[in-house]
């Protein structure tokens, strides 16, 4: 019987690691840089994005996957005698990417696809992706893999601590949400915000970053309360930060997975640097020690990958 593959696109930034132990595919944003087109986390990594940035380079132009390199993918997959395809992308709100992804599916006649909008980015996204891979490894049919990925839709989510800068960035590609009023705010605060049915909007704000960051702990902390979480701290260009933040959290909530990443080009292109977030996924209570202690052993082994 062939296996069922899962494929994401780069905005989910699921560590390198996890994406090899579950052979998932990743069909990767462009970035124009100085009229040259990158392929995103491919032709170039995160710390070189963010030098040019610092040497003065100017926020470069992106383009979604284009319809071609999906139906690359979903081919290369069913040659290798793929059963089905569970296919996670970042939410339309924010990108045309899971439309273009729907329409090469219904080109491509091999094998079955499922496309899903994951509703949020990121790593919030990455935990989506890596509910399918889970289930697909498992042995999970086509149906189960992909209603793994839409029932990880509601127990996923993202908070982020932005500079004002950031959301002038959001403003200028139309993803603003309702942060758009913080614009015209007479002090230096800072946002925090969440994804919400696919667009940013405002959770609060704090009169500097380090009180947003407690903020963030602190909402955090009465998210998950004392219910099992995976947790993903994330960071554009800021990876001592994000150690502390995720260190304060997996102090304190009942962490059975967790990781550190980083945005990837294209993510650090649309908010540049010094953004601070945690994504999650929140868990049912674990029914038997067993079914902890298997929980515990992954996260020893994918911790801060």
């Amino acid at each position: 019987m062939g296996k069922i593959y899962v494929v994401t696109d780069s905005a989910a930034c699921v560590p390198e690691p996890l994406l090899r132990r579950y052979s998932i595919r990743v069909v990767p944003f462009q970035l124009i840089l100085d009229g040259r087109c990158y392929r995103d986390g491919v032709d170039i990594a995160a710390a070189q994005f963010y030098e040019w940035l610092e040497r003065g380079g100017q926020m470069p132009r992106t383009s979604q996957p284009a319809l071609g390199d999906f139906l690359q993918v979903y081919q290369e997959l069913a040659a290798a005698g793929a059963q089905g395809i569970v296919s996670v992308h970042i939410p339309r709100e924010l990108s045309g990417t899971v439309d273009t992804a729907r329409l090469a599916a219904s080109m491509v006649s091999q094998v079955p696809i499922k496309v899903i909008d994951a509703r949020t980015a990121t790593i919030a996204e990455g935990f989506v992706v890596l509910a399918a891979a889970r289930a697909a490894e498992a042995g999970a049919p086509l149906e189960e893999v992909a209603r793994a990925a839409e029932q990880a839709v509601g127990r996923v989510g993202l908070l982020a601590c932005v500079p004002l800068a950031t959301v002038a960035s959001l403003q200028r590609t139309g993803r603003c949400g309702d942060a758009e009023s913080l614009l015209q705010a007479p002090v230096n605060i800072t946002p925090i915000l969440r994804l919400h049915h696919g667009r940013p909007a405002l959770v609060g704000v704090a009169r500097n970053r380090q009180r947003a960051l407690n903020r963030l702990v602190t909402l955090m902390q009465e998210k998950a309360g004392r219910q099992p979480v995976r947790l993903a701290t994330f960071h554009a260009d800021d990876p001592e930060q994000a150690e502390a933040i995720h260190n304060r959290l997996c102090a304190t909530l009942n962490v059975v997975e967790s990781y550190i990443t980083e945005f990837t080009p294209v993510m650090g292109a649309h908010t540049g640097p010094g953004v601070i977030g945690v994504a999650f996924e929140l868990l049912a209570p674990q029914p038997s020690t067993a079914g902890k202690a298997e929980a515990t052993e992954e996260a020893e082994r994918c911790d801060r990958l």
